[in-house]
């Protein structure tokens, strides 16, 4: 039965893009474990406006179902906090004890600069799906749902993939800060349908220069990605995006 609990919670904060930022420490009491951790925030942010005249927290947040990837919050040392294959908004404070020291903080990556407070600029993902994450069509009434034919397995592995939500959490948890399981999933959604397979080797070396040149490091296979992701993408879709680039360097 859930209960309400008293936290400490040290939070980054910083005021802007080139300001030095440091952690302050806030009391909070009777927040109810049934809440979850982006409302533990709000309060947060009441209490610090109403109570103690202070600015609040930024953080980013949008549909709060797990879906959009903007709740971005690296907490006691884990994107997304301690559970497992959910978002922050998807986080709840019975995960937290009576007592405990919360410490957040934001995504930790070069790529990734901190905007203010918990907000980081993660518009090198943008950039990554602009540089080959699309198939490109003639735009019209759309086919029927089996006009062309697919295996359920490559059909299931494509969902799969799909389902990253590009929040930035595989980056984050990277000892290299590298965006491989990201691009991976966007790369592997598309190469294993038929739609996709047109433009699979100048997808695979554009959507790869791209996340280099934005100053993504290189994936050495710890692991820690797909350990955080929210989502549960594989690390068998870096090994596609491998053989992708291989064949596509290949054909040159």
């Amino acid at each position: 039965m859930d209960k309400n609990i008293n936290i400490t919670v040290k939070v980054w904060r910083q005021a802007g893009p080139k300001a030095k930022g440091a952690f302050e420490t806030y009391k909070l009491q009777n927040i109810s474990q049934g809440s979850s951790f982006l409302e533990m925030l709000d309060v947060l942010n009441e209490q610090l406006v109403n109570k103690e005249r202070k600015e609040p927290i930024a953080y980013d947040h949008d549909c709060r179902e797990g879906i959009c990837g903007m709740c971005s919050l690296y907490i006691n040392g884990h994107p997304h906090g301690p559970d497992t294959a959910v978002t922050t908004c998807q986080l709840h404070m019975r995960r937290f004890n009576d007592g405990d020291t919360i410490t957040i903080e934001p995504w930790r990556s070069h790529a990734f600069p901190v905007i203010k407070d918990l907000v980081v600029d993660r518009r090198a993902y943008d950039k990554i799906m602009q540089a080959g994450g699309y198939i490109s069509v003639n735009t019209g009434c759309g086919v029927d749902a089996n006009a062309i034919p697919i295996s359920k397995v490559a059909a299931d592995e494509a969902m799969d993939a799909a389902s990253c939500i590009g929040c930035g959490a595989c980056a984050a948890a990277c000892k290299n800060g590298s965006a491989m399981l990201f691009v991976s999933a966007k790369v592997s959604q598309l190469a294993l349908l038929p739609q996709g397979k047109i433009e699979a080797a100048r997808r695979a070396k554009a959507m790869l220069g791209k996340m280099d040149e934005l100053g993504f490091g290189n994936c050495t296979n710890t692991g820690a990605c797909a350990a955080e992701c929210p989502k549960s993408v594989s690390l068998s879709n870096i090994a596609r995006l491998n053989r992708e680039f291989i064949c596509a360097k290949l054909g040159d």
